[in-house]
C-alpha cells in the first residue's frame, strides 16, 4: 500500500522531475517504520497562478495545501538526477522488489545511471549476506550505515538494538557484497564513551577503509527515553566539554589520515564527499517524496504530511499533501550564511553582494569583526571561514551574523 502511495506521488510530481530550471537534483524518500512494518509483515507546493512573486506571496505555515497535477503528457525523460537518497525511518526493510518497482517508476521521469549517487540507509542489523546480495542487484550504489559505536555499553545508553559484532559485520559484509561506497554515522560525547574508546572507533573505522564518515555529538531531546533517565538520575547526563575534546580529538585524526573535513559534521576522502547532503547545503532544488519528506525549490521550501493515514488518503485522491513557506530575502540569506559556514568552502563574500548588496556584505564584516580578531572567523580569498576553533562554535558566529 505505501509502495503504491509512493508512485502516485512520484506520478504527481513529474512537472517538478520535468523542470526545464532543474540540472540537478536530489530525490530524498522517506519511509516511515511503520509503513515497512506493514510492507514487510504482508499485510504541493501551492501553485502560484495569481501572478504574486514567490518572495511577496504569503503562505500560511500551518495550513494543508494540496495540489493537483497539472501534467498530464508524456514529457521525454531527459532530466538527469545527481542523486537519490532512501532515507528516514527503517527504508533497509523494504523489500528489494518494492524498491525495484519506485526505481521503475522515477526511470520514466528522469535519468539515472552508474554515476548517479543512489544511497541507502541501514541499520547493522538489517544487512545480512542474503539481504545485501539483493541490494547490489538494484541502482544502489552507496549504503548510509548506523554504526554509531564499537563498544557495547554506549550502544546500550543509546538504546541500539545492533551489536558491536553486528556492527562489524555489516560493514565487512557489504564491502563482500561490492559496496565500494559506504559512510557510517558515529555518535561522541555519550557519558560511556571515554577518549580512548572514541579513538578506538575512528581508528576502526579508518582501518575498514571507510571512505565517509558523518560524526554527531550526542543530543538529547525532550520526553525522550534517554531525558527522562537523565532527569530520574538513572542515566548520566552529557558533558559538553568532553564532546568537544572528542570533536577536536575526530578532526585531528581524520585529517591527518587524508579525510577532507568538508562540513562541521561529515568528512569525506576526496571525490567520496556526499552529494545529497551538498544539494542541501548549495542550495539545490531537491524534491522529497513520502510523509514528511522535505523539498526545495527557488526559495520555497514545503513538506509533506507527517500523518501515515493522511499522505495514503491523500494519494488515493490523486493530491499531494503538504505545508509550504516561502522564503523572504532575509531568510534565504541567513540558511546561506548558516549552512555556507558549515562547510570547509565557506561564505563567499561575492555570493552575498550580488544576491544581498554591497551593504549586507559592510554590515556582515562588522558584525563579524570580533570573531576575526580572536580568530573563530577567518577571511581568506573573498571568503569568510570557521577557524578550527571556530568550528566548536559554529552556530553562535552564524548566529550573530544573521540579518536583524
Amino acid at each position: 500500500m505505501f509502495t503504491d502511495a509512493l508512485l502516485k506521488e512520484i506520478e504527481l510530481q513529474k512537472e517538478f522531475l520535468w523542470d526545464s530550471d532543474m540540472v540537478w537534483q536530489a530525490a530524498d524518500s522517506v519511509f516511515p517504520a511503520s509503513a515497512v512494518s506493514e510492507m514487510s509483515g504482508g499485510g504541493h507546493e501551492q501553485e502560484l497562478n495569481d501572478g504574486s512573486h514567490p518572495n511577496t506571496r504569503r503562505v500560511d505555515s500551518k495550513q494543508v495545501i494540496f495540489k493537483k497535477s497539472l501534467v498530464d503528457g508524456s514529457h521525454p525523460n531527459t532530466r538527469r538526477v545527481d542523486s537519490i537518497y532512501f532515507g528516514g525511518g527503517t527504508p533497509s526493510l523494504l523489500p528489494v522488489e518494492e524498491l525495484s518497482r519506485v526505481f521503475g517508476k522515477l526511470s520514466e521521469y528522469v535519468v539515472f545511471d552508474h554515476d548517479t549517487e543512489v544511497t541507502l540507509e541501514a541499520n547493522p542489523d538489517d544487512l545480512d549476506r542474503e539481504r545485501l546480495s539483493a541490494l547490489k542487484n538494484t541502482p544502489i550504489n552507496r549504503l548510509s550505515i548506523g554504526i554509531q559505536s564499537f563498544h557495547e555499553a554506549d550502544l546500550r545508553y543509546m538504546n541500539r538494538v545492533h551489536t558491536p559484532v553486528q556492527a562489524v559485520d555489516a560493514i565487512t559484509n557489504a564491502q563482500r557484497a561490492g559496496f565500494g561506497n559506504l559512510t557510517v554515522d558515529l555518535i561522541y560525547g555519550t557519558p560511556t564513551l571515554s577518549d580512548e574508546k572514541w579513538r578506538d572507533n575512528l581508528e576502526r573505522v579508518v582501518g575498514m577503509g571507510i571512505s565517509h564518515i558523518s560524526a554527531y555529538a550526542l543530543t538529547v531531546e525532550k520526553k525522550t527515553a534517554l531525558d527522562v533517565m537523565i532527569r530520574r538520575g538513572t542515566a548520566a547526563p552529557v558533558d559538553d566539554e568532553q564532546a568537544a575534546r572528542q570533536f577536536e580529538l575526530m578532526v585531528a585524526f581524520l585529517e591527518a589520515q587524508g579525510y577532507d573535513h568538508y562540513e562541521i559534521s561529515n568528512f569525506g576522502k576526496p571525490g567520496f564527499h556526499s552529494r545529497h547532503n551538498l544539494s542541501y547545503w548549495s542550495g539545490t532544488p531537491y524534491l522529497g517524496l513520502g510523509p514528511s519528506a522535505h523539498s526545495y525549490r527557488n526559495g520555497q521550501r514545503w513538506w509533506n504530511v507527517s500523518n501515515m493515514k493522511e499522505y495514503l488518503t491523500a494519494m488515493r485522491q490523486g493530491s499531494v499533501p503538504c505545508e509550504m513557506e516561502v522564503l523572504t530575502p532575509q531568510q534565504q540569506y541567513d540558511e546561506y550564511v548558516m549552512t555556507s559556514l558549515r562547510t570547509m568552502w565557506g561564505c563567499d563574500l561575492d555570493v552575498v553582494e550580488k544576491r544581498w548588496g554591497k551593504e549586507r556584505v559592510a554590515w556582515m564584516l562588522e558584525e563579524g569583526r570580533g570573531y576575526l580578531d580572536t580568530g573563530w572567523l577567518v577571511r581568506e580569498n573573498g571568503t569568510l571561514k570557521l577557524s578550527p576553533a571556530g568550528k566548536l562554535f559554529a552556530d553562535r558566529v552564524a548566529s550573530d551574523l544573521f540579518w536583524v
